[in-house]
């Protein structure tokens, strides 16, 4: 089986990571993750206070005796979140792996480090991701353009953006948009990449707390029917192209402010009318170029299993034919 030294230094067997999703993140899929061996983030947000974080985390362990993470995304607000409470409970609850998505994560390194929890920065660029090493996370998890959510506004592609990143971090990095299966994995290894971090393929599991008429769309969509909403607002994000978020793409496009499409992009309209109801045109949601390669809906173990045996025999069998 592949192991790199990602295993090594977060306790995993395979070098795999389901990174953080809002409203996805829960015990059902992370257990999942951890009982394949595989790394798996609960969404700190997704719960609405810090002690349900703290429940949600203890729900977790009655699923799982492996070792799992939190994801604790900092975003800008007007009424931010009591990040400190929910950090308190990361440490206090001996999770041993966190991963930080969003704004710079110095002001929480402190009390991570301080309480034994390796930090797994989220990044779109190579300057960023020098600059987490520098302030001294465990580790880099570098997301190309083709990734669901938030790519940044430098639009580089994996293909670039892993190398080059590789060239500077020298601590376990990870790559992140556009991985679903075996040959995402190895070539990822290739490219300079520890591992891999996988979000919309994830949600195309048994396991994932998200309605199966999304689940299914995604084994129906291609790798074209995702949108780019924000980008006027240069607060790109990538989400499933429906009514909703082709509208509010025209909108903006048109001149039109965040006011104009507030009530389209609500995030409990998704999470409820699509995530929860099953109406995939209901509101907007998050998916990435992958879908092109979903083909179907494992169970996260068959899932994981696969990535990881499929990347043992292509390296071992197809790759190494070649080389006489």
């Amino acid at each position: 089986m592949v192991r790199t030294r990602f295993c090594d230094v977060f306790g995993v067997d395979h070098p795999i990571v389901q990174g953080g999703m809002q409203w996805v993140g829960t015990a059902e899929l992370v257990s999942a993750v951890a009982n394949a061996g595989a790394l798996g983030f609960l969404t700190a947000l997704t719960q609405p206070t810090p002690e349900d974080l703290a429940k949600e985390i203890a729900r977790c362990r009655e699923m799982t005796d492996r070792s799992f993470g939190v994801n604790l995304t900092i975003l800008p607000s007007i009424n931010p979140p009591p990040y400190a409470e929910y950090r308190d409970v990361i440490v206090e609850s001996g999770i041993p792996v966190v991963e930080t998505a969003g704004f710079n994560p110095a002001e929480h390194l402190p009390t991570f480090q301080g309480g034994g929890v390796k930090v797994l920065h989220k990044c779109t660029s190579v300057r960023h991701a020098v600059k987490a090493q520098e302030l001294g996370v465990d580790g880099i998890s570098i997301d190309g353009f083709e990734c669901a959510g938030h790519p940044g506004e430098d639009d580089i592609p994996g293909l670039v953006l892993i190398p080059a990143a590789a060239d500077k971090v020298t601590i376990p990095m990870v790559a992140s948009g556009g991985f679903g299966d075996a040959r995402g994995l190895v070539a990822a290894l290739a490219l300079g990449a520890d591992g891999i971090n996988m979000g919309t393929r994830f949600v195309a599991t048994r396991e994932a707390p998200v309605h199966q008429n999304v689940k299914q769309a995604m084994v129906d969509h291609s790798e074209r029917d995702t949108e780019l909403i924000f980008r006027p607002l240069r607060n790109t994000a990538r989400v499933a192209s429906n009514s909703v978020s082709r509208e509010v793409v025209s909108i903006l496009d048109d001149g039109g402010a965040f006011e104009d499409v507030r009530d389209l992009v609500a995030g409990n309209r998704g999470r409820t009318r699509v995530l929860e109801e099953g109406d995939t045109d209901g509101g907007i949601w998050s998916a990435g170029l992958v879908q092109g390669l979903i083909q179907d809906i494992p169970t996260v173990a068959d899932l994981v299993s696969r990535i990881a045996g499929g990347a043992d025999e292509l390296i071992n069998d197809r790759l190494a034919g070649l080389v006489h």
